[in-house]
């Protein structure tokens, strides 16, 4: 019985989210509440819940202040010079442009969201591909592709998720998988240097005149970072609101271009402005700390990789000093915190709302019941394989149902299945994020809406060009995983 209402409980909560009838946060809480009462366990709820938030309040920890920390390293400025140094490195040619999504896209993900990147991302190279008549389905299936590897970041969400699903440490999961993940996402490098030779031979190399000749009017392309797409509901405040991106394809000294202001401002003719990824004059600039930014970030995430502390120390630890630093003047500190406050709330939220499922799963025997059930139906040779089993299945479950879902629903079960077999559930958790690449442009992912809005792209071609090599950079993480032996 409880096998059933096991199963039962993860259906009605995967049906609710993926047909938009509750949000996760709501779907997370209630489902798991009813179906607690469904198997006669109701008074022990609370001790369920209790025991859940305790486990996941690390979690919740390094998320809320991982988003804080990134958004206000955006804000001071950090990254306008890698921007503006990719846009330069770009120039005219479509090999240099497409892999030069890839690197920004990549880079961009290190604040772990989604929309954000993709916002800055499309800002940047959008006016660059619509004048030399780029494929635009080629910048945003790069750019979604390598969003997805590096969504597997502790702070991006499945880490997180499989950390919180199973009780294990972040970093326990993340810092063995890191070689996978980095070829992965040279599996993406590649790929973005074989689609932008494609795009060489057929479009051929031009100057950034003869670019702008074929152009029939020259006037600047206007691409706004706060609107394109729905379901839009993760960018930053930041974006939304003036810090818009204000690019131009010019910059080689001959005075013109083409100028993507959401803001309304073209720099063309100054050459030091001439490649800006975010609004070079937003009041959150902060050039004269720039190298203590970039230090304090590079050893974070030293500190991190190396686990000198634990990430939510670490990351606590950084934002509480780079508000300071930045702006020791309270009304400043609380506008920043205020920016980021909307996702800061969601993904914490989530997390909390995720110890009433995963309390009342472990709790009441379900996850117990069901795994016996699938390892009742695992071959006996396929047991002790059960993480590459886990890592197969994650590409099309995380492309057919939410992290959430995902990770809170079928995650433990898979899990529990592993143990049987003598499979450690670290393993299996590193398993679990092989998916991401195409999770990315999953049509229940909101971020991606934003991606194809901006880019004027229709969701079709972009999933029909974007699949294909999102399941082999996918099956590349896997594989480099099975062979350094992390899983």
């Amino acid at each position: 019985m409880l096998t059933i209402l096991g199963f039962a409980m993860i259906a009605t909560f995967l049906v609710l989210i993926m047909t938009k009838k509750m949000s996760p946060i709501a779907a997370l809480v209630l489902i798991p509440a009813l179906f607690c009462v469904a198997v006669g366990q109701g008074a022990q709820l609370g001790d369920y819940v209790i025991e859940g938030v305790g486990n996941l309040a690390p979690t919740a920890a390094m998320l809320m202040f991982a988003i804080v920390y990134f958004g206000v390293m955006i804000d001071v400025g950090l990254f306008d010079p890698i921007v503006r140094g990719i846009l330069k490195f770009c120039q005219a040619d479509p090999m240099r442009i497409v892999v030069g999504t890839a690197v920004l896209a990549a880079i961009v993900s290190l604040d772990g969201d989604g929309s954000t990147t993709f916002m800055i991302t499309v800002s940047a190279m959008y006016p660059l591909y619509k004048r030399l008549k780029m494929s635009l389905v080629v910048m945003t299936g790069v750019a979604a592709t390598a969003n997805g590897v590096m969504n597997t970041l502790p702070w991006g969400g499945p880490t997180a998720r499989a950390a919180t699903a199973l009780k294990l440490d972040a970093s326990e999961i993340f810092v063995p998988m890191i070689p996978a993940l980095a070829m992965g996402l040279l599996a993406v490098f590649v790929l973005a240097y074989v689609l932008g030779i494609r795009e060489r031979k057929r479009l051929g190399m031009l100057t950034l005149d003869e670019a702008l000749a074929r152009e029939p009017r020259p006037e600047a392309e206007t691409v706004s970072a706060g609107t394109g797409g729905t379901g839009g509901t993760g960018g930053k405040d930041r974006l939304r609101k003036g810090a818009a991106a204000s690019v131009s394809a010019s910059g080689t000294g001959t005075g013109s271009g083409t100028s993507a202001s959401a803001g309304g401002t073209e720099n063309a003719d100054e050459d030091d402005d001439a490649f800006q990824g975010l609004d070079p004059n937003r009041p959150t600039l902060r050039p004269k700390l720039y190298w203590f930014n970039a230090g304090l970030t590079a050893a974070l995430l030293t500190a991190m990789i190396m686990e000198l502390l634990p990430i939510p120390v670490l990351f606590l630890l950084g934002a509480a000093l780079a508000l300071t630093v930045n702006f020791p003047h309270m009304p400043d500190q609380r506008a920043r915190i205020a920016a980021h406050a909307d996702n800061v709330l969601n993904v914490s939220g989530m997390v909390f709302a995720a110890a009433v499922f995963t309390g009342v799963l472990t709790g009441t025997g379900m996850v117990e019941h069901m795994a016996d059930w699938v390892v009742g139906t695992v071959p006996d040779a396929m047991g002790p394989h059960m993480a590459i089993v886990t890592g197969l299945l994650s590409l099309p479950l995380t492309y057919f149902m939410s992290n959430d879902g995902f990770y809170f629903g079928v995650l433990p079960v898979l899990a529990e299945a592993g143990a049987a077999h003598g499979v450690s559930p670290v393993e299996i958790a590193r398993a679990s994020l092989a998916g991401q690449a195409l999770h990315m442009s999953s049509p229940l992912v909101p971020a991606v809406y934003v991606l194809v809005g901006m880019a004027k792209v229709e969701f079709g071609d972009h999933t029909r060009f974007t699949v294909k090599w999102a399941v082999l950079t996918s099956l590349v993480v896997l594989a480099a995983g099975i062979l350094f032996g992390i899983m």
